[in-house]
């Protein structure tokens, strides 16, 4: 599927893994792209300019990139930081789409619903009850304000948890490398509900898009992803993409969880969000489809890539 970019300098904030495939994404699309990080770290491309700046700063945005057509939010403070780092850079993105007219697209998540008992669709209340969750409906609901105000033209794209070859991801460290030496894994909550897995460069994809698609602005919209499946069954699915026999799959007791919260906050702040395990967290992603033609990336091929990126690594 071909993107369609707006003329001019695109500027994308973070190289994570949302943030480095969407850069890519608007290289390849032809697009003049400025990436921001603290370390001017980022993919290496022609069409990428890697510029180390502080993302909470209006002005150094403004020197990053004088002007933009749009600016992408991929931004990822450490979990506990949150409170702390947030607020001052979602001021700065609204001040700099303001300032130069770039379009404002962030990156989110599904925090913002809180628990709910059905499929989770944009038309849900954002009833978060946690602290990361509250901030991030605060952040959207201050750049809705402004769009509807005519200050900016702003989106927002939510995915569902990443399948991704990284720390953060509950398919990733924790999960590949011991299954590609046969050893069984452990994982945080419940084994058997169904879930959502939501791939970062789809969520590039939806962003190239929402960025100078006009139909996008105004409004939140769910990545296209693939039906849900347990951590279970995507342990099992790992294990068939990567040749080896199926592994022992066990829950990390609660007790144990707690006590390596006492010295790990990332472990911490897990239990905010615990909710999403305990039932079935299925993602609505039917507008987005229908409004820009997007299908997800195949599961098959997902889990295929996940493996390889870990044997590419030795």
């Amino acid at each position: 599927m071909s993107i369609a970019v707006s003329p001019g300098t695109h500027l994308v904030v973070g190289a994570g893994a949302v943030g480095s495939a969407l850069a890519l994404e608007l290289a390849q699309a032809g697009a003049s792209v400025a990436l921001v990080t603290r370390s001017g770290s980022g993919p290496a491309h022609d069409g990428i300019r890697r510029i180390a700046a502080d993302a909470s700063s209006v002005a150094a945005l403004r020197t990053a990139a004088g002007t933009a057509a749009a600016v992408y939010n991929c931004a990822n403070p450490p979990y506990h930081r949150w409170p702390q780092e947030w607020p001052p850079m979602a001021q700065a993105f609204l001040a700099y789409a303001e300032q130069t007219g770039a379009v404002l697209v962030t990156c989110s998540n599904l925090y913002v619903y809180g628990p709910q008992s059905g499929t989770l669709h944009e038309g849900l209340p954002l009833a978060a009850p946690g602290t990361k969750g509250r901030i991030r409906v605060a952040m959207w609901q201050e750049a809705k304000a402004a769009h509807d105000a005519g200050r900016i033209r702003a989106t927002e794209v939510r995915g569902s948890d990443y399948i991704t070859a990284n720390a953060q991801s509950r398919l990733g460290d924790r999960v590949v490398p011991r299954l590609l030496r046969g050893k069984g894994v452990q994982l945080v909550g419940g084994l058997d509900t169904q879930h959502t897995w939501t791939a970062p460069r789809d969520v590039a994809r939806l962003m190239a898009i929402a960025g100078s698609d006009p139909q996008a602005w105004g409004r939140a919209w769910h990545v296209p992803s693939n039906p849900p499946r347990s951590q279970r069954e995507a342990v099992a699915d790992l294990c068939a993409a990567a040749g080896v026999a199926a592994v022992k799959v066990g829950a990390v007791p609660g007790l144990m969880l707690r006590a390596l919260g006492l010295v790990n906050p990332m472990i911490r702040e897990l239990g905010e969000t615990e909710y999403q395990f305990a039932s079935d967290f299925v993602l609505d992603d039917s507008q987005a489809r229908a409004a820009f033609g997007m299908e997800p990336t195949p599961w098959a091929t997902l889990v295929s890539d996940q493996v390889a990126a870990y044997r590419s690594r030795g």
